[in-house]
């Protein structure tokens, strides 16, 4: 019977926390100034970009020292 009681107030607290955890993800979310998808997508791009100049540079290697 305790060990009942127990599992229902552990359950309880679990939903109060994540109740309070979503809560407050909603707030942060309202306080951003773009949505999270566009920032996602910026990020993405970004991330694209970076790629395709890390290998460009892999391709064409260091540029060749001229001896003068």
């Amino acid at each position: 019977m305790l060990i009942g009681i127990g599992g229902f107030l552990g359950f309880t607290g679990m939903l109060l926390v994540g109740s309070a955890i979503v809560s407050a993800a909603r707030q942060r979310v309202n306080q951003l100034e773009q949505p999270p998808s566009v920032i996602a997508k910026r990020t993405w791009q970004q991330a694209r970009a970076a790629t395709t100049a890390g290998a460009k540079a892999w391709r064409n290697g260091p540029p060749a020292k001229v001896s003068s």
